[in-house]
């Protein structure tokens, strides 16, 4: 059978070099990821520092205007505002995802969304010399329209031009550069660098230089082959691009299997967030991201990162030294995300996700004991600082990198973009409710706040336990069959071996009565 024959050469191509990691193919990753997923995280923890000094700026700005000095409340929502509406931004981005995608391509939604980027930090770099806080708010919503896009795009477009047994090395690329970006933040916040009254600014405006960087450079690199071909039309531009992209010539393998995607894709068209949240066969594969993004985020990581220093003055840590302390969990997300990059091609997606909503889950369940604890037992202070190591390390190795990578895997050409939007505004709306309600949530909970990330860990652990299944070296087409079995589509061979014959009203008429029949 010609679908089988298929297969065995694609398998055996895994053997060649088609496989290996080329210098275009981790060029086009760093600079990818650099310009666009570092300044996701760089604008995470960038306000973290030095928000009593922009906290002051805010006050005085107030005091100037008004003649006498803000209201308590009134800047307590402010700042609220200032840190939330950087989710909010994210996920009027993720709304942009799929139209952007479709008609400007990946790369070119990278460097369109440059734009964005460069335009907040010239605004949130003049600030304060414009005396005007309203701008930074303002800036925080464009900047997070640049991460909801980015945060989204990247892992496509990455996903996209990897081979197989790499997709999850790279996939996780973007969520190391995202820790990266929070770990220079942190640094470039310290005190005695930029983290003071006449720095911020300039720490805010920073961000506008992978932007420019990608802008220059990113130009140079292929588009996503599988755009070129599926949605373009255009064979030649897509064995073109996979064959820079794998250094060998001989990419036929690859260009057959977009073929029968594509001729696939001509008959169902592509799926709008409409059609994707009503069509059966993909009824699963859209929980599955929902729940998964819904977890990530509402597991409470842009909580320990929004509030860090507060959680480690709580904890007993001297004043002067919480923000080295906090640097420190900044490089060990580093290191654990770094680490995920090499595990997840041996472990699996599923053990990584298991293994990290598992150490969530554990770390704060023991962080509000340690949290209650701690008036009365002197040591307890530092077991809160172990459980927030050990919830970073958790959430470095499975819940935060592995959620995008799965959106990728689990979805086909026509209906990844649609994927990639809903998982996306989940995940923003999710971090967007966090970070508005967080401080609330701990006036009123206090350290019991974390028993509910502890509950919302163990619910996304029985979920993935249960449901999503292994997707590690498998193609797209052998992930949509065993999402098939717990969607009850059952797809026979007879009805992939239609895909290899071009798109006719009979061919048409048949594929549908196949597909209805089990729908």
């Amino acid at each position: 059978m010609k679908l089988k024959r298929n297969k065995e050469e694609s398998s055996n191509s895994n053997e060649s070099p088609k496989g290996k990691l080329t210098l275009l193919l981790a060029m086009v990753t760093l600079i990818s990821t650099f310009g666009s997923s570092f300044q996701y995280g760089y604008n995470v923890s960038v306000i973290n520092s030095p928000a009593p000094y922009m906290q002051a700026f805010y006050n005085q700005t107030y005091l100037d205007r008004n003649g006498e000095p803000m209201d308590s409340n009134f800047q307590t929502l402010l700042w609220s505002l200032t840190v939330s509406m950087y989710p909010l931004g994210g996920f009027f981005g993720s709304l942009l995802v799929a139209p952007l995608v479709n008609k400007c391509g990946r790369k070119g939604t990278l460097l369109i969304n440059n734009l964005f980027s460069i335009a907040a930090a010239i605004l949130m770099g003049t600030s304060e010399v414009a005396k005007t806080f309203e701008v930074i708010i303002l800036s925080r919503v464009i900047m997070g329209i640049f991460a909801g896009l980015a945060s989204n795009v990247v892992p496509m477009f990455l996903g996209e031009m990897s081979p197989k047994n790499l997709r999850g090395a790279i996939g996780i690329v973007p969520q190391l550069f995202i820790t990266v970006g929070i770990l220079v933040a942190q640094i470039l916040g310290l005190n005695s660098i930029l983290g003071n009254d006449k720095g911020w600014p300039v720490l805010l405006g920073l961000t506008g230089i992978p932007s420019l960087i990608q802008l220059l450079i990113l130009p140079f690199f292929p588009e996503s082959p599988r755009y070129l071909l599926i949605q373009r039309g255009n064979e030649e531009q897509a064995r073109q691009a996979l064959q820079r992209l794998r250094g060998w010539d001989d990419v036929d393998d690859e260009i057959e299997e977009m073929r029968q995607e594509d001729r696939s894709e001509k008959e169902e068209g592509h799926f709008s967030v409409l059609n994707l949240c009503t069509f059966r066969g993909l009824r699963w594969q859209l929980i599955s991201i929902i729940v998964m993004m819904m977890g990530q985020q509402l597991s409470g990581v842009n909580a320990v990162f929004y509030y860090a220093d507060r959680i480690f003055l709580s904890a007993g840590v001297d004043k002067n030294n919480v923000q080295y302390v906090t640097v420190s969990i900044g490089a060990v997300n580093v290191v654990m995300t770094f680490l995920a990059v090499f595990i997840v091609e041996s472990l699996g997606r599923r053990i990584l996700l298991l293994a990290g909503f598992g150490l969530c889950c554990v770390s704060c369940a023991v962080l509000t004991l340690a949290l209650n604890l701690q008036p009365t037992v002197s040591w307890m202070s530092y077991l809160s600082i172990v459980c927030v190591i050990v919830y970073i390390i958790g959430h470095a190795i499975g819940a935060s990198p592995i959620p995008f990578v799965m959106i990728t895997e689990m979805f086909l050409q026509s209906s990844r973009p649609a994927a990639f939007m809903v998982g996306g505004s989940v995940h923003w709306l999710s971090n967007f409710t966090v970070g508005l309600v967080f401080l609330y949530m701990e006036a009123g909970l206090g350290a019991y706040v974390f028993l509910i990330f502890c509950a919302i860990c163990l619910a996304t652990i029985i979920y993935i336990f249960i449901i999503v299944p292994e997707t590690k070296n498998k193609t797209f087409m052998e992930i949509y069959r065993i999402m098939a079995k717990r969607n009850k589509v059952e797809i026979h061979t007879e009805k992939e071996e239609l895909k290899d014959f071009h798109a006719g009203p009979g061919g048409q008429t048949e594929r549908k009565e196949v597909s209805s029949s089990h729908l």
